[in-house]
């Protein structure tokens, strides 16, 4: 007998606020927001854009430090540069993804590069920030970059329906990036009217971010658009089915860490006392030691 099919269901909607962040570029950001704080152990997401700069008018962020957690950086359109304390230097262009793993800490800047400023154009992409473990808070920093090409890509039987796996696995294939907190990351695209049912581990937590379109999800009536993120109730399939224009969504995965979170802007601890000790390091340079 053919065992049925659970399907994840909508049990809250969180329209993502627009901000601006680094130097001033506009973001889209369904949390951290007033609605809802995290989603253990995912600690904030943003869409970057999507911005058209003119000439000589492209912003990025600027220098600033990192302690707790990683950093992953997805760009659709544009060309930016990362710099850090390790000494990375890596472009990161239309497609790919860094992973930046801060531990202990590092100092880094994600910059348009030198040409994409000079040329403007389109920028559009998102960071995810992910939480690490108590007992990898102070990890020595790691920085991964995987260009497009070697982004595994599945496409469905129809050519309908295109997933891109950033991280963990998915349709038989595993990303590129390794993580520290075991994560599910996929980036789907769907022609008009497409859908797909995707198997998911039941015992983890999963998310659905709509960035173009509209889809429905579970095979309810309600239809979900752009700028909205969806938290799925548990089960061992999340069903989505794209409008008449085609939809693009983001689904996130994981398992909680279910740890006492202490954060400070770009640091994130388990404890207050931890956080003012990384800001004491900061301050006195003694950061990256």
């Amino acid at each position: 007998m053919t065992q049925k099919v659970s399907l994840c269901r909508v049990v809250k909607t969180i329209r993502g606020h627009q901000s601006k962040e680094g130097a001033g570029f506009p973001v889209r950001r369904p949390f951290p927001a007033g609605e809802l704080q995290q989603v253990d152990p995912f600690l904030l997401l943003d869409e970057m854009g999507p911005v058209n700069w003119p000439p000589g008018e492209a912003l990025g962020a600027p220098s600033h430090p990192h302690r707790g957690f990683e950093t992953v950086t997805y760009l659709l359109e544009g060309a930016m540069e990362h710099r850090d304390s390790v000494g990375n230097v890596a472009r990161i262009e239309a497609g790919g993804v860094q992973w930046m793993t801060a531990g202990r800490g590092v100092i880094h800047s994600e910059l348009p590069t030198k040409a994409f400023k000079e040329s403007g154009g389109a920028m559009h992409g998102f960071q995810l920030w992910v939480n690490l473990p108590q007992a990898q808070k102070m990890i020595a920093p790691r920085y991964q970059g995987v260009s497009a090409e070697h982004l595994p890509k599945w496409t469905s039987e129809a050519g309908d329906v295109v997933a891109r796996v950033i991280a963990g696995k998915a349709m038989g294939l595993e990303a590129v990036a390794q993580t520290h907190t075991p994560i599910t990351y996929l980036h789907l695209s769907f022609l008009a009217g497409a859908a797909h049912e995707l198997p998911v581990d039941a015992g983890q937590n999963f998310y659905v971010y709509v960035f173009r379109g509209e889809v429905e999800v579970a095979s309810e009536t309600k239809v979900h658009g752009e700028g909205e993120f969806l938290v799925l109730g548990q089960g061992d399939c999340v069903g989505l089915k794209a409008g008449g224009d085609g939809a693009e969504v983001l689904i996130l995965g994981a398992t909680p860490i279910g740890e006492s979170i202490s954060r400070y802007g770009p640091f994130v601890m388990n404890t207050r006392e931890e956080i003012l000790q990384a800001l004491q390091d900061y301050h006195a340079g003694t950061f990256l030691e």
